[in-house]
């Protein structure tokens, strides 16, 4: 039974885990034609939503400096 187990380990130890492949980078965005039209809306909401956050920036400085006056 030793005579057995011992060849077993050795070949479970020399198993190892491949490595992973290289990490590519996740910025770089192949256009989908079938999705394209819903990814433009969402580039321009949040180009609206920092517009709109700068303006509410903007209105909150005012307010805070009419308050300070």
């Amino acid at each position: 039974m030793k005579q057995l187990l011992i060849p077993i380990v050795l070949l479970l130890g020399a198993c190892d885990n491949p490595t992973p492949p290289p990490k590519t980078d996740t910025t770089e965005r192949v256009p989908n034609p079938v999705f394209e039209t819903q990814i433009q809306a969402l580039q321009k909401a949040r180009a609206v939503e920092g517009q709109v956050n700068d303006a509410a920036e903007a209105q909150k400085k005012q307010i805070e400096q009419a308050a300070q006056q």
